[in-house]
C-alpha cells in the first residue's frame, strides 16, 4: 500500500482528477429522465468550475473550460460556443468572488454560487431564446438551478475532500 502511495501515476491521475471529471461530464451530459424522474436535474459542470475556479483555480485552466464548452455545446446540440462562454463568465464570477473574499465562508460561498447560476442561466437563456430562437422550458431552468443550488454542499464535501487529497500528494 505504501507504494502506491508513492507512486508518480498515482500523484499525476490525482493532480489531473478535477479535469479528467470535467471532461468526462461533458462527453457524458446525463439526466435523471432513465430513471422517471422528470423534474430533477441539476448542473454538474456548473458546481464543478465553480468549486475547483474559486478555490484552487490551478487545477483547471481556463482554456480547458472552453475547450469543454465546446465539446458541451457539440454534445448537447446547442449552438457552438454558448456553453463555454458561460462557463468563462463562470469562471470570472468566481475569481471576481475569490479577490473581494478576505475570510473563506461556506455560507457565503453557497449563496454566491446561486446568484452566479441565476446570471448564467439567465444568459443562457437570453442567447438561445432572442437570439437563436430556440424554445426554451423556462420551469426547467428553475428547476434546475434550484437542484445545482441544493446538491452544492454534497459535491463541496467531496471536492473538499479531493482537494486536501491533491495537495497532500503535492507535498509529498
Amino acid at each position: 500500500m505504501s507504494s502506491l502511495n508513492k507512486s508518480t501515476f498515482f500523484k499525476v491521475f490525482l493532480s489531473y482528477a478535477p479535469l479528467i471529471i470535467l471532461f468526462l461530464s461533458v462527453f457524458n451530459e446525463f439526466d435523471f429522465n432513465y430513471l422517471k424522474i422528470e423534474n430533477l436535474s441539476f448542473n454538474f459542470i456548473y458546481i464543478l468550475i465553480f468549486y475547483w475556479t474559486l478555490k484552487s483555480p490551478d487545477n483547471l485552466g481556463y482554456f480547458s473550460i472552453f475547450l469543454a464548452g465546446i465539446i458541451n455545446d457539440v454534445v448537447i446540440g446547442t449552438p457552438v460556443g454558448i456553453s463555454s462562454l458561460c462557463y468563462l463568465i463562470l469562471c470570472l464570477v468566481t475569481a471576481y468572488i475569490r479577490n473581494i473574499t478576505l475570510s473563506p465562508n461556506f455560507v457565503k460561498d453557497w449563496f454566491s454560487l446561486l446568484f452566479t447560476i441565476i446570471l448564467i442561466n439567465s444568459i443562457h437563456v437570453i442567447i438561445l431564446d432572442l437570439v437563436f430562437l430556440i424554445e426554451i422550458n423556462y420551469i426547467s431552468y428553475v428547476y434546475n438551478t434550484g437542484f445545482t443550488f441544493l446538491f452544492y454542499p454534497i459535491f463541496f464535501l467531496l471536492f473538499n475532500f479531493l482537494s486536501q487529497a491533491i495537495s497532500q500528494k503535492k507535498n509529498d
